[in-house]
């Protein structure tokens, strides 16, 4: 996942699709076409399996599923890269058409809603080592419809060298201690604010780690919860920043504005994803990653954080289930996530892979397994997109000062409750 939402919810209007289609399936082992959980089996995959893939994943995977061929030598995996904004359409189309693929790449804020067209995760592939957060999201009524692939989680960015000139050596663990250093960024190290908020589309979604960090929920799982104590707490605190002056309301959204400002020291504070790293090496130089370290959000009751990702799931109309599990089963192994991330810098899903001495050398890198271990994603309902745009509404009125985190929030209930939860 490059961006929140670029794997899982692109500005909320984007799903994934894979397609897969071929043969060599047996009868009696691959799933039903009914959706049920039967078993892989220890047997080679075989057949031929078309794969659709998005962006730079669609990109990277023929070359790096011929390790998975050299394997299985009776298997062919056709690897097709499909436009993201071609995707959600596409996907549509062939549940629609009864003309589905056998293996897919969904978002983890689509699962809902496609569910009806998965098939149920065989018994004998393994989902223990998946993080919580990620896994959750495969969990669709009474069933397990996929298994994480990568995922992908937000952390806190901090200058350290504008933190040592304002007095600080180590990274704000508390909500308090958030807001005294983006004071002192601006009193003695000459930022122009301290922090950068989400703001835009999926601005709610970014900021979901302060009502979850202050043990609010969004829903109970019957029905949405956007206006409690512990939701308005948190909006108090994030509008906070901006009426004193640590936030800029009328900040830059443009793509790149963020990572300017935080490499140019005027807002030396942020919170975002892995590829962020990658954003700042760019624009900032090799030698630029000295300048700043990472840490888990700060806590108020607890640190948690906001999880996205994609993941696998096998069509149940798919005529080659068994071999699509299969793979699937082999993308998830430890040692092949561990390569996939060397080959694409996709995060690993299974918590075993965080072991790796790849991810844990590089210390910035493994703040983000640390908040994966209690990050949690959005609802998995179908009407999460449009609950999140009238949220990202709500926030905007908060961050100019125009309503009151109550009034802000109680009218999103209202709104929220008129969509239902799907």
């Amino acid at each position: 996942m490059k961006k929140t939402a670029q794997l899982g919810a692109i500005a909320g209007v984007v799903a994934l699709a894979l397609a897969l289609t071929g043969c060599g399936r047996s009868a009696d082992s691959a799933p039903s076409a009914g959706g049920d959980s039967t078993t892989i089996g220890s047997e080679p995959a075989t057949g031929t399996l078309t794969m659709w893939a998005m962006g730079a994943e669609g990109e990277k995977l023929p070359e790096f599923v011929k390790t998975f061929e050299q394997a299985n030598p009776g298997v062919k995996v056709e690897v097709t890269a499909i436009p993201w904004d071609a995707a959600y359409n596409k996907f549509q189309t062939a549940i629609a058409a009864g003309n589905t693929p056998d293996l897919a790449m969904v978002g983890s804020t689509w699962m809902a809603d496609f569910t009806d067209a998965f098939s149920s995760v065989p018994t004998d592939l393994a989902t223990d080592d998946f993080f919580t957060g990620s896994m959750t999201t495969n969990k669709v009524a009474d069933r397990t419809v996929g298994v994480p692939w990568y995922v992908d989680t937000r952390v806190l960015y901090y200058r350290t060298d504008l933190a040592k000139q304002a007095g600080w050596d180590k990274a704000p663990t508390t909500w308090e201690e958030l807001k005294q250093l983006a004071s002192d960024y601006k009193t003695k190290a000459g930022a122009t604010f301290g922090m950068r908020l989400p703001a835009g589309n999926d601005a709610f979604q970014g900021t979901l780690w302060m009502p979850w960090s202050n043990g609010g929920e969004i829903t109970d799982g019957s029905k949405w919860t956007l206006d409690t104590p512990q939701m308005v707490e948190a909006y108090d605190y994030y509008q906070s920043f901006y009426t004193d002056g640590l936030a800029d309301p009328n900040a830059d959204i443009a793509s790149g504005a963020q990572e300017a400002g935080f490499v140019d020291g005027s807002t030396p504070m942020l919170i975002d994803g892995p590829f962020m790293r990658g954003s700042l090496a760019t624009i900032g130089g090799a030698d630029f990653s000295s300048k700043y370290a990472t840490a888990v959000v700060p806590a108020k009751d607890s640190s948690v954080s906001f999880s996205g990702g994609a993941n696998l799931v096998v069509f149940n109309k798919g005529e080659n289930q068994r071999s699509a599990w299969k793979l699937a089963q082999w993308l998830t192994q430890p040692e092949t996530q561990v390569s996939w991330y060397q080959a694409s810098g996709d995060l690993p899903s299974t918590q075993t892979a965080w072991k790796d001495s790849t991810l844990t050398g590089d210390a910035n890198l493994a703040t983000f397994g640390t908040q994966l271990e209690t990050a949690r994603p959005t609802p998995v309902t179908t009407t999460w997109v449009q609950v999140g745009a009238a949220a990202d509404q709500a926030l905007e009125l908060i961050r100019r000062g125009q309503s009151t985190p109550k009034d802000a929030l109680a009218d999103l209930q209202s709104k929220a409750d008129a969509i239902g939860m799907g």
